[in-house]
């Protein structure tokens, strides 16, 4: 929200006071609170008849600061917060030099001056990361008579801000107004379903604002030095979260608000849906399943779309009987062909379901302040809103999902979330204007639970349209509903980049796009990037996603990528390991991994998948890509071709084809089973290794496929024309020199060691 008018005026009906100087600071061991006048006090009479800020100062893990700005105390705080479990008591330490007071957690700083004048400023590596000065810290009224607080840190000189959840504006945030409030607003404006009041930048640190309301903020759109951002309330909290690099940053927001879980390794194959308002019934999933076996492409995962209930009476968890008579039988035949089972659902009642008298009754849908259940008639005739803020509705929703789950059901889509009113009353007294966006939150948390408790850890799953902060401890997330087109294609991987780089660490989209039916050509390209992707599911609204509906070649494409994929497998665990444990996202935005390389600052057409395959997609009817190579030299896995970097490549690929290049000097392990996404991994193995130096070594790990470990470990070291390899494992392996025809270098079961030629 914009609150001057310019440099110089401010916004009509706005009155804006600011943080002037110190006045008084208290020292503790582990925190300090400095009270800041909003003018400068020349005598003792100026104290009178003007605000005083309450600055709260301290770090709640090694490497964070956090800053809380109050003016009224004395306000009431309802709910929802945002949960820290990574935040520790008392992680930082208070110094004082003189008029300097100084808070340091590890080797993040924040120095006060209290001679000067307002000024907070943080610092590491001995350097300054960001700042708050003038107009820094305060707050506003507007013309409505609404009280707002707001934060202004500085943006250096070639400073970049990226983040703010899953974004399909541009990549790079710098000049965008962007208003964390979640909408249901597809991918192609401004709103977003995914809001998270967290940015990084290229400069060494992050800011979490730690609000779950709406949080307006100003990235160098109203001071073009300054990223701004403002809560309609009494107090502002905000966290600086050092790196520095843009891993380390993720690191630790992450290990504050919540590592993303596990997902099973089952759900990395192909998934396949009925799509949205399509004509199915067993005969058709049945046509569907067989008709992907008939051409040899291996599914994984097949998902019942909404209509797999009856319509009007969304969601009531009832399978249409006249569609599908036998629900329990259907299912159980799937899975006989080792199919896992999705489910639709949301978290609306619709009042012709036989859910709502039952929620109405019991007190389990959101009511007005006059006692009424809040109804409208968007998406659902009369539908209502479940209150996951009570816990017994919360018990009564999952309750009902228990039974799709003892039928055979494996895990939901967990779809909308986003539109809640802000004219209700919660069961626990939640501000509704705090829990339109948290609302998604307690929905996503309440399945998510439901899985682990019935289905084990590590067994659980959701295909989820909505978060905010937090949120990434429940994966998988899917980028809403895109077009059918290129440009829906390429915003779709912006709003993912924009998402990894919000603390999230899987994401998917819909293959094909869901509005309208893509050409051939598209289907093929989104093919190739949507398998290429964390998961991968075909999906539509009002058209079938099966290939052939497509043609013989986007057959062909399909089987060739979703068998790469299932090879893939034991590589994309070792990536979804790397985000459980660190935050750091499977597919990772260029500037993740190379944050020392320029080019690298903006791109957001390619992407890195794990630590070492680049992905550049093809979004264009001829084939033609553009991508960058950052340095050494790069390895096509699919063709072989070499190239060097750092420079930007023109190539033109046909639907086999496209950009899947290997970092140098790494090895990429490939599981010998191409139909499952599952298997005893090790066995079999073959290491693809790429322009390995003179001298380099590399560690491989073959993840366990039921957790977070290993189940074997290779380790490779050039010296000259000799490639060493040593291992663990007990099964047989293979080795394969750069090209995809490269001679094989095949070695038994119980081979501890090996001493291969490497050519020159």
């Amino acid at each position: 929200m914009k609150f001057t008018d310019g440099y110089w005026l401010m916004r009509p009906g706005v009155t804006a006071h600011y943080a002037t100087e110190v006045a008084d600071v208290r020292a503790g061991e582990h925190r300090m609170t400095l009270y800041a006048p909003v003018k400068h006090v020349r005598s003792r009479g100026g104290i009178l008849n003007s605000p005083l800020l309450t600055i709260e100062c301290w770090s709640p893990a090694e490497g964070v600061i956090g800053v809380r700005a109050t003016h009224h105390a004395g306000s009431v705080r309802r709910g929802p917060e945002f949960a820290l479990p990574g935040a520790q008591a008392d992680a930082g330490k208070v110094r004082r030099d003189g008029t300097v007071v100084e808070l340091s957690a590890g080797e993040l700083s924040l120095r006060v001056d209290t001679s000067q004048p307002w000024r907070l400023e943080f610092t590491a590596d001995g350097r300054t990361l960001t700042s708050v000065g003038e107009r820094g810290t305060g707050f506003a009224t507007d013309a409505e008579g609404r009280h707002h607080m707001l934060g202004q840190l500085s943006l250096g000189v070639g400073e970049l801000v990226y983040g703010l959840g899953e974004r399909f504006t541009p990549f790079v945030k710098n000049g965008q107004v962007v208003d964390i409030w979640q909408a249901d607003g597809g991918t192609s404006s401004e709103q977003a379903y995914k809001n998270v009041p967290f940015h990084l930048t290229n400069r060494g640190y992050g800011v979490f604002v730690n609000h779950p309301g709406k949080v307006s903020y100003e990235v160098g759109s109203e001071s073009v030095g300054q990223v701004q951002f403002s809560v309609e309330d009494q107090s502002l909290e905000f966290f600086v979260v050092h790196g520095p690099t843009p891993k380390q940053i993720l690191q630790r927001y992450t290990s504050l608000t919540g590592r993303p879980a596990l997902p099973p390794a089952w759900a990395l194959g192909l998934w396949l849906t009925t799509s949205f308002t399509t004509d199915y019934d067993e005969a058709t999933v049945n046509r569907f399943v067989d008709g992907m076996a008939e051409r040899g492409i291996p599914l994984s995962v097949f998902h019942f779309d909404c209509f797999w209930m009856r319509g009007y009476q969304w969601c009531d968890f009832a399978w249409d009987s006249d569609t599908f008579p036998d629900p329990a039988g259907m299912l159980t035949r799937l899975k006989e062909q080792g199919l896992r089972i999705s489910a639709w659902i949301n978290p609306y009642i619709a009042q012709k379901s036989a859910m709502f008298e039952e929620g109405m009754r019991d007190g389990y849908l959101v009511r007005r302040p006059d006692g009424s259940v809040w109804q409208w008639d968007l998406w659902q005739p009369g539908m209502a809103l479940v209150d996951f803020t009570n816990p017994a509705a919360r018990d009564w929703y999952t309750g009902k999902l228990r039974t799709l789950i003892d039928q055979g059901v494996d895990c939901f889509k967990t779809d909308f979330g986003e539109r809640i009113p802000t004219d209700v009353v919660w069961h626990d007294g939640s501000d509704p204007e705090r829990m339109h966006n948290y609302y998604t939150h307690l929905y996503n948390q309440a399945v998510f639970d439901l899985l682990r408790a019935e289905r084990g850890e590590g067994e659980a799953l959701l295909f989820a349209r909505s978060a905010t902060a937090g949120g990434q401890q429940y994966p998988v997330h899917w980028g809403g509903d895109c077009e059918s087109h290129f440009n829906a294609m390429a915003e779709s991987l912006r709003g993912g980049l924009s998402l990894g780089l919000s603390g999230f660490g899987f994401w998917s989209h819909d293959i094909g796009g869901f509005e309208g039916t893509p050409t051939p050509a598209v289907f093929k390209r989104w093919v190739q990037f949507g398998l290429l992707s964390s998961h991968s599911r075909l999906h539509g609204s009002k058209s079938y996603r099966v290939p052939w509906d497509y043609g013989e070649e986007a057959v062909e494409v399909t089987r060739e990528f979703t068998l790469l994929k299932n090879r893939l497998a034991p590589y994309l665990q070792r990536a979804a390991q790397q985000a459980h444990t660190t935050g750091v996202p499977v597919m990772r935005a260029m500037v993740l991994e190379f944050p020392d390389d320029p080019a690298a600052a903006t791109l957001d057409r390619q992407y890195m998948l794990g630590d070492d395959l680049l992905v550049a997609p093809v979004f264009t009817d001829d084939g033609t890509v553009e991508y960058y190579v950052p340095e050494g030299v790069w390895t096509n896995v699919l063709t072989g071709t070499q190239v060097t970097g750092p420079r930007w490549v023109g190539e033109r690929h046909g639907f086999h084809t496209l950009p899947l290049l290997a970092r140098p000097d790494s090895v990429i392990a490939l599981a010998a089973d191409d139909q499952h996404p599952v298997s005893t991994w090790a066995d079999g193995v073959e290491l693809r290794v790429h322009a390995f130096a003179d001298g380099a070594e590399h560690t491989v790990l073959i993840p366990s496929t039921d957790g977070p470990g290993e189940s074997a470990r290779f380790h490779l070291r050039r010296r000259g024309g000799r490639l060493h390899v040593s291992t663990d494992s007990p099964h047989p392996w293979q080795l394969r020199i750069g090209s995809p025809n490269a001679t094989v270098h095949t070695r038994p079961a119980g081979t501890s060691e090996a001493d291969l030629p490497y050519p020159a």
